[in-house]
């Protein structure tokens, strides 16, 4: 399983399980690869998300954007 991260436009707003997720987050959650990771953004999110990066395309120094930190979700809160 690998990491991946999902950002978030101004318009984007989710609560998953209390849990607030919009613009100034990163939600994390882990996948088995690239394709299912995406795949489980879409079934997070829907199509109200920015970008979605496997772990080796995150870039970890862009932090610094997102006040509010990781948003940690499980496997089991879609």
């Amino acid at each position: 399983m690998a990491k991946h991260y999902v950002t978030f436009g101004f318009d984007h707003k989710h609560k998953v399980n209390d849990k607030l997720l919009d613009k100034d987050c990163v939600a994390v959650f882990d996948a088995e690869n690239a394709t299912k990771g995406r795949e489980k953004a879409f079934e997070y999110f829907g199509v109200k998300f920015c970008f979605e990066y496997h772990d080796t395309e995150f870039d970890q120094s862009s932090m610094r954007f997102f006040p509010n930190g990781f948003v940690e979700l499980e496997n089991d809160e879609v």
